[in-house]
């Protein structure tokens, strides 16, 4: 319960930051970070926290571990004080207010929902891990991502896969493919599956446009990274043998679920999340000079309700056969604050497209006729993916590609296939590259898992991904 009382006075500061800031600006029109004027410079703080994430947890576990949020708070204030230094107050606040309201806030809060509702279900009985066991709850995961989001299904999925496995010797793959596959690639069939498609589906896009167009080169990805793992898990599987059994922690028992109030109250997050989507009533509050709808607002108290909703009728039984703690979700909050601050300017430069100091980057994507060249538009979008959030990545692209959804999904539908393949299927490039993958990979730690290193994870996913995103470049684009 102390979490809830900690978002309530987040919210009470929240709010009155709002005010503050809002009547210190009533004189003076706030203006956006202009990306045309800021050197690559400013993208050292991102690269620091990303760089900290990477090596320190390998070269300075103890301090990691114990400091990761000071760290990350570290990074967000140099670029914060830079900023406010060099470009102005009022820019820099409403540069933070406008990332931390209408981004980050959300984004947590959905997290929060998805993590506090599917940690309430439990899928009790010892599943045995064998290589066609894991295949199955993989392709049955990557299926559920597209209807629960990649957040939903792998915190519904994760502990139980993670308990099938619990007594081999092998394990950690297992979660490698799991990132890849249910809390990433199986998230592109719909607006609900991954934040980069909401986003577009909020422009314009039509709700089933990703089902129809995103089916063929998903499902290529999928067959291929599903027919690896068989193979890999089956020659892993039988290496295990060949050690002394280890004990097996989950006692055998007939497979059943627990807390099926919570698989209601996911379905109940998924309307919620569409409802802000289709409900447009008009009504805002601007903050300085940030427009706050109301259909935000009803989705993100709703979020809030269904998440204490989940708490309260929940059994701390069914909690504690998940393994549940928060320790998770405080960590994605902590990091992922520093990467929302971080990467504003770096969004920024690439906002100012040939203006910018990464127009080398934006002149890629067209040919010198001005057409998309939409293979690059896969991998720009897909490889900024891999390190920034993917669903600020997305709007990039789809406004530098011209940012009319109806052009985008007709004649240039290719491009916008391009842009939303890259988004989806490449944030399982690094551990960063969506929310579910920190989130996945702390609880597998939490559960004794010896996950690999950011690097280590990042010579996973070039061995076994970057050769399907090269075919799918062949066969599409």
């Amino acid at each position: 319960m102390h979490v809830f009382r900690g978002i309530r006075s987040a919210a009470i500061l929240t709010a009155a930051a709002q005010f503050v800031t809002a009547s210190a600006s009533a004189a003076d029109q706030a203006s956006q970070l202009d990306g045309a004027q800021l050197s690559a410079l400013w993208v050292v703080p991102f690269a620091g926290l990303l760089l900290s994430i990477a090596i320190m947890p390998l070269a300075a576990p103890r301090v990691w571990h114990h400091h990761y949020g000071k760290i990350a708070a570290g990074w967000a204030l140099a670029f914060i004080v830079p900023s406010v230094l060099n470009v102005g107050l009022s820019p820099t606040l409403h540069e933070l207010f406008h990332t931390i309201i209408l981004e980050y806030v959300p984004f947590l809060v959905l997290l929060f929902a998805l993590f506090t509702v599917a940690g309430g279900v439990l899928i009790k009985g010892n599943l045995h891990g064998s290589p066609s066991l894991n295949t199955g709850i993989l392709g049955v995961g990557t299926l559920l991502a597209s209807i629960a989001g990649t957040t939903g299904a792998a915190m519904l999925l994760i502990r139980p896969i993670i308990r099938a496995n619990d007594n081999r010797q092998h394990n950690a793959h297992v979660i490698v493919f799991f990132i890849f596959l249910v809390a990433n690639i199986g998230g592109a069939l719909t607006p609900l599956g991954d934040p980069p498609l909401f986003l577009g589906f909020l422009k314009g896009v039509s709700f089933f446009w990703p089902t129809f167009n995103l089916l063929a080169p998903m499902a290529l990805v999928v067959l291929i990274v599903l027919a690896v793992f068989y193979v890999l898990d089956w020659y892993m599987f039988h290496i295990d043998e060949n050690y002394p059994p280890k004990p097996d922690p989950t006692p055998d028992s007939r497979l059943r679920i627990e807390g099926w109030a919570n698989v209601v109250l996911l379905g109940v997050i998924l309307l919620s999340v569409l409802l802000s989507g289709v409900w447009k009533p008009g009504i805002k509050v601007t903050l300085n000079h940030i427009d706050i709808e109301l259909q935000n607002v009803v989705r993100d108290i709703l979020l809030l309700l269904i998440a204490w909703t989940s708490w309260t009728i929940t059994k701390h039984e069914t909690r504690d056969g998940n393994g549940f703690s928060w320790g998770p979700i405080v960590e994605v909050a902590k990091l992922f604050a520093g990467i929302f601050i971080t990467i504003i300017p770096a969004i920024a430069i690439l906002k100012a497209g040939v203006s910018g100091a990464l127009a080398p980057v934006v002149r890629l994507v067209m040919d010198a006729q001005g057409q998309p060249v939409n293979a690059m538009y896969f991998w720009l979008t897909g490889g900024l993916s891999s390190f920034l959030d993917n669903a600020p990545t997305y709007l990039v692209f789809f406004n530098i590609a011209g940012g009319n959804a109806e052009q985008l999904m007709g004649p240039l539908s290719t491009t916008l296939l391009a842009i939303s393949a890259g988004a989806v299927f490449m944030g399982a490039n690094t551990y960063i590259g969506n929310a579910p993958n920190f989130m996945v990979k702390a609880i597998a730690e939490e559960r004794g898992i010896k996950m690999p290193s950011f690097f280590g994870y990042m010579l996973w996913s070039s061995a076994i991904l970057i050769p399907c995103f090269l075919l799918v470049t062949w066969v599409f684009f």
